[in-house]
């Protein structure tokens, strides 16, 4: 199986580890087939650059850091680009509406702690 992380994840990971839930943290830790979109890590430099998040690594820390624990960090493909406009308005934050897209068109599993992306049709793991 192959499992997308939302970007709270990522952050968590990076700056609070014990607010990810038990079986996140052991998927981080032991598991394989991680992906991080490269749409999470331009969410997370738009929250810095506008003072909405405040973390000491810079977004290319973060992706030394994924490199580092084996995260593949995935470019956003037309498929899922297509795939956003066929997705029901459930979801407001555009980031969020393109990780389910991406993970319907790549056939990943979304961990995340977000309670409004599990109404879609997608698998998700908190």
């Amino acid at each position: 199986m192959r499992y997308l992380l939302d970007t709270n994840v990522i952050v968590f990971m990076v700056c609070a580890p014990r607010e990810l839930s038990r079986r996140a943290c052991d998927l981080l830790q032991y598991g394989d087939g991680l992906c991080l979109s490269i749409a999470s890590l331009w969410e997370i430099a738009i929250k810095c650059s506008i003072g909405k998040l405040n973390i000491a690594l810079s977004v290319s820390g973060i992706a030394d850091e994924c490199a580092k624990r084996g995260i593949d960090v995935i470019p956003i493909s037309p498929a899922a680009l297509d795939a956003i406009g066929r997705l029901p308005a459930i979801h407001g934050d555009p980031f969020d509406r393109l990780l389910v897209a991406q993970a319907q068109t790549a056939g990943l599993t979304i961990i995340t702690r977000d309670g409004t992306i599990p109404k879609y049709d997608i698998q998700t793991i908190w």
